[in-house]
């Protein structure tokens, strides 16, 4: 008898966690990814007392016009140099090229770079930091950051750039982090309403 009712209290026991259980929030790939490495105490840049609150991050809504079709001029003969950073580390970059692209009718570019010592993991990876004009109110006030992919690169010169991917440097979400500064001429004259929003500490 002792037996069944052992059963029973761990299975209603294991019923209850499975319900306590929050399912990952997030409309696409890209929002649940980002969630569930946030929500993971072995790979959140969140504090302790973040990581106790968190219930997911906030979003834009996903807008098709913030995902375009960019035409990239490559820069194979730009020098290296020391990327600034929040901290003494020193990041080295290469200007990788710039991506030319429209949204609402307008025209802009930005540079793209490449970093020197990346992991083996991390070689095809392209690295797109930008400003634009939500920076301090609905969007991190230091800019957002995009990954992009060579293996990306279209043979036409083109490359897909899809803000709804927008991410926060860690440096958003606690002072622990070292990260690299947006340059200022890599701003964009307008509002990208697209990809993660502000942290609400």
């Amino acid at each position: 008898m002792k037996r069944i009712f052992a059963i029973i209290a761990f299975i209603t026991f294991i019923s209850c966690n499975s319900q306590g259980k929050r399912k990952v929030q997030g409309e696409t790939e890209f929002q649940i990814s980002m969630n569930s490495k946030f929500k993971d105490a072995s790979t959140s840049p969140l504090t302790a007392k973040g990581l106790k609150n968190f219930k997911g991050l906030d979003f834009f809504p996903v807008d098709t016009k913030y995902k375009v079709k960019a035409k990239l001029v490559k820069t194979p003969d730009a020098p290296t140099f020391n990327f600034p950073t929040t901290t003494d580390r020193v990041a080295v970059y290469k200007k990788y090229g710039e991506v030319f692209f429209t949204i609402d009718g307008k025209e802009f570019v930005l540079n793209i770079y490449k970093n020197q010592y990346a992991k083996d993991e991390y070689k095809n990876n392209l690295f797109l930091p930008f400003l634009d004009n939500t920076n301090g109110t609905t969007s991190y006030q230091g800019g957002r950051f995009i990954d992009v992919l060579t293996t990306d690169e279209l043979e036409d010169g083109t490359i897909e750039i899809d803000f709804n991917k927008a991410y926060n440097p860690y440096c958003a979400y606690s002072d622990r982090y070292s990260c690299p500064i947006t340059p200022r001429d890599n701003y964009v004259d307008i509002e990208i309403k697209a990809g993660v929003m502000a942290y609400k500490k």
